[in-house]
Order: structure tokens, then C-alpha cells, then sequence
């Protein structure tokens, strides 16, 4: 028999297993009361391990499945067994893209023995890593490898946080299972809010390409898309280009898997060239990081500054909306750095990640106000651009070009990849900050006036929020607590097109847009499950 029960411990008994043990018995025994419980015969599994900080104490929550009279191993259903198969040479679909969507699509095409050739435009992990310190040290930003572009996509070098709402969009367990099943740690299968880590993901994702290879996948990287070949409406192909030597080349499959990531500006463009109505404007949200000495969080959230000891650094979620518009944070990163994620030149865009162990001297958040498609032309107007798109309203590229116009302007606010910043008390006294408190963000901050030159729409609403983000967060609002400008990538203003049933683009047959960067998904989780949804299609749709 298997039973599910949930238990309450208090913080500092996570690691006893004795006390847990007598806890889990004890519950057991409530739910069978007239029944005899053979202890050397009940084997407890933990599936889900979640922090609850209300009302002023912290306590876990932990659920388990019960084995009364049976042994767990007996039981399949949680246990992650591969079925890929070797690649057939004459079956192949081009993946651009090496991020969630792209690797999880293409280990989906291999339980079909379909070919992945997989194109990426940024390096192999461990070459990006590298070209990533650049822009620190020298400030240096490789347009084509960076934060956003190269081996794992954007989340390799910016946390690895596993977290998702999209419950309903597809199967959770089985992507972080293949997580863990290439080096990930098993945490990841139980704790609520899952996260692998900055310093642990690159290996992992390393691992998932050398099993593709072994199966027979393709990999190039260094390689970027440049054009789509198409003949009567109908993929044939793709252009792409060597980004060391600015040689270009063909690569001919009748299937695509477009997984580019939110920052693809050019292959955005390149769609909106060949065919406009394949895109549509879409909602998105800019704002700024905010970052804490982290034991100002941690005090607030566990009400004690000894319980992180315990637990590990903090986390916060905050929701609201502020004149119409919803104002929230995003890829909380507790014990974690701000990093900078811009992806070419003259451009400073910020992000947060955190490291495994979150030990960091710091916690920061991005807090973002949704800017709906209608917004652009009075966002055009408050920062001073001479944008003249016709139909700027319906036009679908609009938002994402106001985006870029954007992450120069703050840029002009900054001083090369050091980010434009402000102190939050001063942010809301409007004046400027005549000293800056520390902060992770590696590049640097210089002092800037952010209430004086974010658009009204977003600083009105911005200000609004933080003032009712203090009330539940005790000491959010403190002469420590920093803004860094500018978050803008927490995803794109632009969807491209799909078919419900296809999966297919309705103007260009055989082109199927996946992940975050064609508007269908939020992060590393929600990608990886497109990838799959969408291949899936393709493997029972297309013909070889």
C-alpha cells in the first residue's frame, strides 16, 4: 500500500532523521489508526520539501510517500528511464538554438532516432565562460557570446532556477529528472523551489551535449542563423554564418526548431523582413534590480537572523498591481550577484543568479512594470526617441526595438558595462545618491538619477510598489537597499506565430517556433517543456 502524508518540522530538525522518522510514524498512525504499522516493513520517500514563513514562524513542510508492506524500488513511476535511440542520418531537423527548448527538443527527436543539428551562435560552456569574465574585466561584450548567447542559453551563467507555474504545460518531473540524471543534484527532485546553480549548470549542461554527440546529434557552434530557405512557403533550410570567419554556409533539413532565447533581436527582424504577419506584439516588463545586504531579507522573511544558518538565504515573491499595470518581482536570487547581460556594444542590460550553496553577501530581485504592446508610442515619447515606425501600435517589432533604443539609453546613463544606480530611499526622496552602498554587480555602478530618467510609466509605478513591497517585507525600504538599472530582458515583446495543432508557423510550413525567445514559455523549465511539446509534433507529424 502507498499512501501520501505531509508532515511539520521545525527549522533546525531537517536533518534529524530520527525526529522525523517518530513524525512520519505518528502521522501514519493518525490516518490508520485502528491498524498495526510494521516499522521494518514502511520505507518513506520524500517528494516535495517547501519552506512556509508565515505568520512569524518558520517551519518545513515535507511530503512523503508511504510504503507500507512494499519496498519503493518496486515502483517504476518515479524512476527516470532513458529511451533514446541512435540518430538516423537520413532523418534530420535543424534546432537553432542550444538553450532549454533546443537540448530538450532534441533528446525528444531522439526517442524517435531523428537527427539534431543543433546550430548555436555562441560558444561551448567553458570557452563562454571565459569570454563572459571579459565583460567585467575589460568590458568587452561578445555579441555573439555572452549571458544570453551560447551553450545552455541564458540560463547557464545566470542560476539555473527550475521553478515554474506552468504546472498545466507539460511534464515537470521528467525535466528535472533529466536534469539530475546528467549531474544535477537530487534536491532538485523535492525541493518547491528547485535551482541548480550558476557554478553546477554548465557541467550539466556540458554532460547533455556529449550524450547527444554520442547518439549521433550535430553540433555548430559559433554559428549563427542568418536566413531561412524557403521555397513556396516551405522550410528548406537555413543560412548561417561562421561567426570567427563571417564564412556562410548552408544546412538543409524540411523541419526547424526555432529556440533562439528573448535576445535575438536579428533573427526577430529577419522574420519581420520575410514575412510581418509570422509575428505579433506581445506583453513584456522592464524595471530595474533592487539588492539587499542579504541578512536584511533573510531577518525579514524567517523573522530571526539565525534561521538562514539553517536553511540558507531567503526568498521573496511580491505581486501588485499599480495604475493598471502589473508591477512584480522576478528571478529572485537569494545569496546571489547582479550580472551584466547585455548582448552587444553600447547597451547595458542586468540580470541576477545565484550559486549553488546562495552564500553570497547579497540578495537582489528585479522589479519590472508590465508594458503592454498600446504602451509603445507614449514609451517612444517619454524617452525622447525619434522612432517613426508606421502603425507603431499594431506593428510587431515595435516593442522590441523600443527595448534596444532602451538599454542604450541607460547605457548613455552609465559608464561602459558599469550600470547606472541609486540608492532606494533616494529614489523615492527624488535626489540623487552622493554615495553608493557595496553591491555584487562584478563591472561596477556609478551614481545616477534613476527617478529622473526612467519613463514616467515605469518610475511612477515602480515607486508605488516598493512603498507597498515594505509593508510585508520589513526593512525593504533602508539606506543599504540599492537599485541597478536596467532589467529589460525578463522576456521578449514579440511572439512568433503557431499553429494550436501543427505547431507550425501558419505562413512558413515546417518552421516551429519553441521556448521563451518565440513567446511560449518563462524560463529554463517551461522551455525545456516546449522544446518537448513542439518536437513531439514534429517526430509524429513530418515525414523523413
Amino acid at each position: 500500500m502507498i499512501k501520501d502524508i505531509t508532515i511539520t518540522l521545525p527549522s533546525n530538525m531537517q536533518n534529524n532523521d530520527s525526529f522525523i522518522q517518530k513524525k512520519l510514524f505518528e502521522e501514519l498512525k493518525k490516518t490508520f489508526p485502528n491498524e498495526r504499522i510494521d516499522k521494518t516493513d514502511t520505507y518513506f520517500v520524500c517528494q516535495k520539501k517547501s519552506i512556509d514563513a508565515r505568520h512569524g514562524k518558520v517551519k518545513l513542510v515535507m511530503r512523503y510517500k508511504a510504503y507500507i508492506g512494499e519496498k519503493p524500488s518496486e515502483q517504476s513511476e518515479d524512476k527516470f528511464i532513458p529511451h533514446w535511440l541512435s540518430a538516423n542520418p537520413n532523418k534530420k531537423v535543424i534546432i537553432v538554438g542550444s538553450g532549454p527548448a533546443g537540448l530538450f527538443g532534441a533528446f525528444t527527436l531522439l526517442e524517435h532516432g531523428i537527427k539534431p543539428i543543433i546550430i548555436e551562435r555562441g560558444e561551448e560552456a567553458s570557452f563562454r565562460k571565459r569570454t563572459i569574465a571579459e565583460i567585467s574585466t575589460k568590458g568587452v561584450v561578445d555579441a555573439n557570446s555572452n549571458y544570453c548567447f551560447g551553450e545552455g542559453g541564458a540560463g547557464t551563467f545566470s542560476d539555473g532556477k527550475l521553478y515554474t507555474r506552468s504546472n498545466k504545460r507539460g511534464n515537470i518531473p521528467l525535466v528535472l529528472q533529466i536534469f539530475n540524471h546528467f549531474g544535477a543534484d537530487s534536491k532538485i527532485l523535492t525541493d518547491a523551489h528547485p535551482h541548480i546553480g550558476t557554478d553546477k549548470l554548465p557541467n550539466v549542461i556540458t554532460a547533455m551535449r556529449e550524450k547527444l554527440l554520442e547518439l549521433g546529434a550535430e553540433f555548430h557552434f559559433c554559428t549563427k542563423c542568418i536566413d531561412l530557405l524557403i521555397e513556396e512557403n516551405c522550410i528548406k533550410g537555413i543560412k548561417v554564418q561562421d561567426t570567427k570567419t563571417g564564412q556562410t554556409s548552408e544546412i538543409l533539413a524540411n523541419s526547424v526548431l526555432l529556440a533562439t532565447g528573448h535576445s535575438s533581436v536579428d533573427v526577430y527582424t529577419m522574420l519581420h523582413k520575410i514575412e510581418p504577419l509570422a509575428l505579433e506584439a506581445k506583453t513584456f516588463a522592464v524595471g530595474v534590480r533592487v539588492e539587499h545586504p542579504r541578512y536584511i531579507i533573510d531577518n525579514a522573511m524567517y523573522h530571526s537572523k539565525d534561521i538562514s544558518k539553517q536553511l540558507g538565504a531567503a526568498e521573496y515573491r511580491f505581486t501588485s498591481q499599480q495604475e493598471g499595470r502589473g508591477v512584480y518581482s522576478f528571478c529572485m536570487c537569494p545569496g546571489g550577484f547582479i550580472v551584466p547581460s547585455a548582448t552587444k556594444e553600447e547597451q547595458i542590460v542586468i540580470n541576477g543568479m545565484s550559486a549553488a550553496g546562495r552564500n553570497s553577501a547579497w540578495s537582489n530581485a528585479a522589479f519590472v512594470v508590465e508594458i503592454y504592446p498600446e504602451d509603445i508610442p507614449l514609451l517612444v515619447k517619454q524617452c525622447s526617441l525619434d522612432m517613426s515606425l508606421d502603425n507603431m501600435e499594431q506593428n510587431a517589432i515595435a516593442g522590441l526595438l523600443w527595448r534596444e533604443a532602451f538599454e542604450h539609453i541607460t547605457f548613455l546613463h552609465g559608464s561602459g558595462q558599469k550600470a547606472p544606480a541609486q540608492r532606494l530611499e533616494d529614489f523615492l526622496s527624488h535626489k540623487e545618491s552622493l554615495s553608493l552602498p557595496k553591491t555584487s554587480y562584478a563591472p561596477g555602478i556609478v551614481s545616477s538619477r534613476l527617478d529622473d530618467w526612467l519613463p514616467a510609466h515605469i518610475e511612477n509605478r515602480l515607486e508605488m510598489a516598493f512603498k507597498q513591497a515594505n509593508k510585508t517585507i520589513r526593512g525593504f525600504i533602508s539606506k543599504d537597499a540599492l537599485l541597478v538599472a536596467s532589467e529589460t530582458r525578463t522576456s521578449t515583446p514579440v511572439r512568433i506565430l503557431r499553429d494550436k495543432t501543427t505547431g507550425q508557423n501558419p505562413f512558413i510550413k515546417g518552421l516551429y517556433p519553441a521556448g521563451e525567445g518565440s513567446g511560449y514559455a518563462g524560463g529554463i523549465v517551461s522551455s525545456a517543456m516546449d522544446g518537448i511539446k513542439q518536437c513531439t509534433i514534429i517526430a509524429q507529424t513530418e515525414e523523413f
